[in-house]
């Protein structure tokens, strides 16, 4: 980890205890996919979750109406989540970076990491979390009010 990753257990855990919106890029209406019990969960915990993915547009999903894409979303949008493949994520750049407000942060999934996206976003003045998982970090966090309070 390199002084710019905002990655580790701090910056992770603040992040989530300041937020209130993730918009799921990558999720899914299958319950054995971590994309769908991730965003389940975290919707049980108190955060706002907008569901992305355009195979499942307008079904509806933890609580909202699933969306073809970032652009659809005109509410601002505290993190990002990526449940994407790495070689897939720069196809998202451009369309997280116009994105208005821009979001406080993406977030790759566990297993994620692609640091070129990652430079690219962190330039705009993003902050990037690689390679964790919201629902681990929020869960490890549990026992600190600001966030078990979700």
């Amino acid at each position: 980890m390199d002084e710019h990753d905002d990655s580790h257990d701090s910056r992770a855990r603040e992040l989530l205890a300041r937020s209130h919106r993730i918009a799921v890029l990558g999720a899914s209406a299958r319950r054995e996919r971590p994309s769908f019990e991730v965003a389940a969960y975290l919707a049980r915990h108190g955060y706002e979750i907008l569901p992305v993915n355009p195979r499942y547009v307008g079904e509806p999903l933890h609580g909202r109406t699933v969306l073809a894409s970032l652009a659809e979303i005109s509410e601002a949008v505290d993190i990002v989540d990526v449940f994407r493949r790495a070689e897939d994520i720069d196809d998202h750049v451009e369309e997280i970076l116009a994105m208005r407000p821009l979001p406080a942060a993406v977030w790759f999934q566990l297993g994620i990491r692609n640091d070129d996206a990652a430079s690219r976003l962190r330039a705009a003045g993003i902050i990037v979390v690689q390679d964790r998982c919201t629902k681990i970090e929020h869960g490890r966090a549990a026992a600190d009010s600001s966030v078990a309070a979700r």
